[in-house]
């Protein structure tokens, strides 16, 4: 099996950043709806204990973080590139700059001056995915004004890549730094609307977002949670290619248990099938599904032998 397999929601900004790459290469793929806060019982069931949003999965592989499942897509339809020959290390070091520093006070700002758009449930659930106590509407209020400025001063930044009038943000070739960056915007000017108008001085951002806007979001075809389960229980994972470890890694074939660094720490545990200086593979064995695959990015994770 072979068709692509998207776990999302619509409201998230994550989601809307892989939704957009596959508009970017004209790809069709099935859409599978899960819930925007825990209990998530169906994705977890595929990914092991991993919740975030979005998840990609291929058959019996399954790739989590928007990292992983833009290298997926890249092996999936190489063109249109999303790291193009000579932009891949800048385009990383940009992705990371605006989904850590750039996003987090955007995230801040929109939810707290957005009561209504993000309520107490969706906030305490977040809290607990960062491992600290459920905030009160005063701690959401006081966090967006402290987050503010701060949105300001990096609109300032974005607005500077394109000063030159260059298209996209490194240049005249589009890339995953571009779909970085639009995630986070997405999220002042789509998220709910009511903060558009910290976009109005930016002319560049704005033109540069109604090109990005342009892309769609490919074919969309909905489909059920437990057909895409059946569909992992039914198919086998894609041959792994080879292995590159560090001397430090834990050998093939350990029982390793990997979580990600920042928050959603729900660790996923299985057999270490791959690992290279970007991916690691872990080998799942589940009563119900079979044998699954599920694939991390290097970076942005702990990984640990069990």
């Amino acid at each position: 099996m072979t068709d692509l397999i998207l776990h999302h929601y619509d409201t998230s900004n994550y989601s809307e950043k892989v939704r957009l790459a596959l508009g970017y290469k004209s790809l069709a793929w099935n859409s599978v709806t899960i819930p925007s806060v825990a209990p998530k019982p169906d994705l977890q069931a595929l990914t092991g204990g991993y919740r975030r949003a979005p998840v990609l999965q291929i058959g019996a592989d399954v790739y989590c973080d928007t990292r992983m499942i833009f290298t997926a897509l890249e092996r999936f339809k190489p063109e249109p590139e999303l790291f193009p020959e000579g932009l891949q290390a800048l385009a990383h070091a940009v992705a990371h700059w605006a989904e850590t520093q750039l996003f987090r006070p955007i995230a801040l700002y929109v939810s707290g001056s957005n009561p209504a758009d993000f309520p107490m449930s969706l906030q305490a659930d977040r809290a607990k995915m960062r491992g600290v106590a459920p905030p009160s509407a005063e701690d959401l209020s006081r966090a967006a004004a402290r987050s503010a400025p701060l949105v300001r001063a990096q609109l300032h930044l974005v607005e500077g890549m394109l000063a030159d009038g260059r298209a996209w943000a490194l240049g005249s070739r589009t890339s995953s730094a571009d779909f970085a960056i639009y995630h986070a915007l997405w999220f002042i000017a789509e998220r709910t609307g009511k903060l558009k108008f910290e976009l109005d001085p930016f002319d560049r951002i704005r033109a540069w977002m109604g090109r990005m806007a342009e892309f769609g979001h490919g074919e969309r075809r909905p489909m059920a949670p437990a057909s895409a389960l059946e569909i992992a229980g039914s198919s086998t994972p894609r041959p792994l290619g080879r292995s590159e470890p560090f001397a430090e890694d834990p050998p093939l074939g350990a029982l390793v248990r990997i979580q990600a660094e920042d928050y959603g720490k729900e660790s996923v545990e299985g057999e270490l099938a791959l690992i290279d200086r970007q991916e690691i593979g872990i080998k799942r064995t589940d009563k119900n599904l079979g044998e699954v695959v599920v694939h991390f990015p290097r970076l942005g994770y702990r990984m640990r032998a069990i």
